[in-house]
């Protein structure tokens, strides 16, 4: 398949800094947000879209904090209706990479779950990439659904950029959800269908391992 030939040779590449690829791994756990909603006494269902680099890693990494019912590989931000990824891969559809994260907000908040996409997702500061992949289709973006989501994200990079957790500034794109378009069945659960894929290795991988050291309380 396409994105894994591509992603395997950008691997093969990878091996030749395996020390710089261990580096990028390495993450700290962010402050939590000052601003964000109320956990209900009543279980709930919730729905947030996240999109920050290739979708297998930040499906992994929610699929692994308690209270997220399920996280689905797919794309958004575009112009084009029902894309594949063989269109999104040419950067002319606008979409983006991004991950739909169902939640019940009794158990992890809106504001938590950002928490976790800015400290061990992926890096905030890249513009139009993340790791080897480049492109728009890896853009930062929080898709919010609600004027509450965009309140919390807002406030989240303001308090992070002032705090300056980064070495860059955030560029982060908060943008309304238009639509959330599933990606190809080989795209969903990849990270833990190929666990020795070089990419799942020196890519995402790290990013679970750091869910689990930096958040131990959510991590499942």
């Amino acid at each position: 398949m396409l994105k894994t030939t591509m992603r395997t040779v950008a691997v093969v590449v990878a091996v030749f800094t395996s020390v710089i690829a261990s580096q990028a791994g390495s993450s700290a756990a962010l402050p939590a947000p000052t601003v964000d909603e109320n956990k209900p006494a009543a279980s709930g269902k919730e729905t947030a879209v996240f999109a920050g680099g290739c979708f297998w890693g930040v499906q992994a990494v929610f699929q692994h904090v308690k209270g997220v019912r399920s996280a689905t590989s797919g794309y958004s931000g575009g112009t084009v209706k029902n894309p594949d990824y063989e269109a999104v891969s040419t950067g002319r559809t606008g979409h983006a990479e991004s991950v739909e994260v169902v939640y019940d907000p009794s158990k992890v908040t809106y504001g938590e779950l950002l928490q976790v996409f800015f400290s061990v997702a992926h890096d905030p500061t890249e513009l139009n990439r993340q790791g080897p992949d480049e492109g728009t289709q890896y853009r930062s973006i929080i898709f919010y659904s609600s004027d509450e989501q965009k309140k919390i994200a807002d406030a989240y990079i303001a308090q992070l950029n002032q705090a300056k957790v980064f070495a860059r500034q955030i560029v982060t794109q908060v943008v309304p959800l238009e639509a959330f378009f599933q990606a190809e069945g080989y795209h969903q659960n990849y990270a833990a269908l190929h666990p020795d894929n070089p990419y799942i290795v020196y890519n995402d991988a790290p990013k679970v391992a750091n869910l689990k050291k930096d958040f131990p309380e959510w991590y499942k």
